[in-house]
């Protein structure tokens, strides 16, 4: 009879591992007009982007903290070091990465992921892009992506075409601290008509402690054409915080398709306050696919703005909150345009005192007339320790639309679990189980192996093994 594997015979460090810091530059900690004027040195930019950096930084000054959400006394700006360049060059050509980057992604499964399923990938490193390649065929459809550095130098005008354009700096506090000191990231264009059959993928890795990770992501799906990005993001865990603030923006041209998946497994000392949003043309559509495990603090709520008629975003999302953990996570999406149609499917599960919070806006405007949308969340607690909150806000403009909301929260069956261990599981599988069936929904929608891993995540946090 074949033995069985137990949850803690599992390799629980395959995140959780870390590289000595060892860098060749890694900019004083602080946030000031100098340090931002030697990042933009650093990286030999355009003055423009300087002046993007410059503005950027004096909105920070002026904006405040949130008042509402997560507690985030513990950042101290004065103690993040926001720009880390890794002793790597960007290299097309994995075997060229130096062995001990290149070893960290290897047990992250980058270079397998590449090789089985993708039409292209890029690596960053801390603060700067490692490697990145594409496939040739997409090069000869006129296909970009290329790391965001590149794409200021190779593509000025049609990065200064869309940059901050659909994420403004002034759009909150750490929105505006991401523009003065973003680097790395990804830049995508997709021409009209082209549709790309298998998926792209960034991953991040912050590895150095005491400092912030700001990366970029500029997607442009031009008319007619579709594209699958999956974006991937980890960190090993550290005694002192570490900053996450990146940005993605997407722009969906008319009749074009966007999927956006995200697994995001930040370290438990991690405070992860990211912004994604989209602009979605007439008849194009986004949906975005988000698993949001890791973190100590998470404020992320991707937003769609349903600019164009008859366009469509759908949103699946994830958050699993354990001990020391508060992840707000949720959605946001404005209907502008007329017969617009949105679906967000929310779930959380939190244990250990871990506190799970869904917070969503829902505007539908006064022209966007025969607009549909509907709102589901469920909370998952699996313990009298746990918390799990709601927070919608809905803000309906007109009489002629279909709006439906439905929240649900309550704690893991203890009949089920009865019914399933007098089926001869443990309490311990029969927990798993259950929690397995509630994330069903969202790990469907990933490729396989990124339902896989998703799966293994969720395993490793009942395990209590991750952070």
């Amino acid at each position: 009879m074949m033995s069985k594997t137990r949850l803690d015979e599992l390799n629980t460090n395959i995140y959780d591992f870390k590289n000595k810091d060892d860098y060749a530059y890694k900019i004083d900690k602080g946030l000031s007009k100098e340090i931002v004027e030697e990042i933009s040195r650093q990286k030999n930019e355009p003055s423009w982007v300087l002046d993007i950096r410059l503005k950027a930084l004096e909105t920070y000054n002026k904006l405040n903290l949130p008042t509402w959400g997560p507690n985030l006394d513990e950042l101290k700006m004065e103690e993040i070091a926001t720009y880390v360049r890794p002793k790597a060059d960007i290299k097309d050509k994995w075997e060229d990465v130096p062995t001990e980057i290149k070893d960290t992604f290897e047990k992250l499964g980058i270079p397998k992921a590449e090789r089985e399923y993708l039409a292209g990938v890029g690596a960053q490193y801390d603060s700067e892009v490692v490697y990145h390649s594409i496939k040739d065929e997409l090069l000869s459809q006129g296909v970009i992506y290329t790391d965001f550095d590149s794409a200021i130098r190779e593509y000025p005008d049609l990065v200064k075409e869309y940059f901050s354009k659909c994420v403004p700096i002034f759009d909150h506090k750490f929105i505006a601290l991401h523009y003065a000191v973003f680097s790395g990231g990804s830049f995508v264009y997709v021409p009209k008509g082209v549709k790309l059959e298998m998926p792209l993928q960034s991953y991040f890795r912050l590895n150095s402690p005491e400092s912030g990770q700001f990366e970029h992501t500029l997607i442009i799906v031009d008319e007619g054409a579709s594209l699958h990005f999956i974006e991937g993001c980890s960190a090993p865990k550290y005694n002192k915080v570490n900053l996450h603030a990146g940005c993605v923006e997407l722009f969906v041209k008319e009749n074009a398709y966007l999927r956006y998946s995200t697994i995001e497994n930040w370290s438990k000392n991690m405070l992860n306050l990211n912004t994604k949003k989209a602009i979605v043309e007439q008849n194009g559509q986004v949906d975005w696919i988000s698993g949001s495990f890791g973190s100590h603090i998470s404020m992320l709520y991707p937003m769609s703005i349903l600019k164009g008629d008859n366009s469509k975003t759908e949103y699946t999302g994830i958050s699993f909150a354990g001990k020391n953990q508060n992840l707000d996570t949720g959605f946001k999406v404005v209907h502008v345009g007329k017969n617009t149609s949105s679906v967000v499917s929310s779930k959380s599960i939190s244990k250990n005192g871990g506190i799970a919070t869904y917070r969503s806006l829902v505007r539908i405007l006064p022209n966007a007339t025969n607009s549909k949308c509907s709102v589901t969340c469920d909370g998952l607690m699996l313990d009298d320790l746990s918390r799990s909150d709601t927070i919608p806000v809905n803000d309906v403009q007109n009489s002629d639309v279909e709006f439906s909301h439905e929240a649900k929260v309550g704690k893991i069956s203890e009949k089920a679990i009865f019914y399933l261990m007098s089926r001869g599981l443990s309490e311990e599988d029969a927990k798993a189980m259950i929690v397995r069936g509630f994330a069903n929904p969202v790990s469907k929608e990933l490729p396989m192996e990124y339902a896989v891993e998703m799966n293994r995540l969720i395993n490793l946090e009942l395990e209590g093994a991750i952070g």
